[in-house]
This record gives C-alpha cells, sequence and structure tokens, in this order.
C-alpha cells in the first residue's frame, strides 16, 4: 500500500475501536426474553459483538501496528 493511502486506516481503525466500546454494554437487551437460533437475544448480540471486535483487533494489527516494531 502507498503511504497516502495507509494514512487513513490507524483514525479509521481508532473510530471502529471507539465504537466498540460505547457498543459493548447492550442496555436494550438486558431484560427481553426472546430468543434467536434457540439462544437469548443478548447472548447472540454478544457473539456478534465478539467476531467484530476480532476483525477490527486483525484490522488494527495489519494497518495501524506500527512498521518499525514488525520482524
Amino acid at each position: 500500500m502507498t503511504g497516502m493511502k495507509r494514512r487513513g486506516w490507524p483514525l479509521a481503525i481508532y473510530a471502529a475501536l471507539a465504537a466498540l466500546y460505547v457498543l459493548h454494554n447492550d442496555l436494550w437487551l438486558w431484560n427481553d426474553p426472546r430468543l434467536l437460533l434457540g439462544l437469548p437475544i443478548g447472548l447472540v448480540y454478544h457473539i456478534g459483538f465478539c467476531v467484530a471486535a476480532s476483525a477490527v483487533l486483525a484490522l488494527l494489527v495489519l494497518f495501524a501496528w506500527p512498521p518499525w516494531s514488525r520482524s
């Protein structure tokens, strides 16, 4: 990747991290008794949250990690 394209990634990934921080506590699903795929809706939300957090952290390592610390 060129330097210009690479500069925008860290800011976008840090914004995604901030969004994940805000969305972590699903206060709106605490008392929701619905089931989705046979699981409580709050558990399904956190499964999706874990997948999203894993993807964002993988992007963080790929695009925002300092180049001088790579081996």
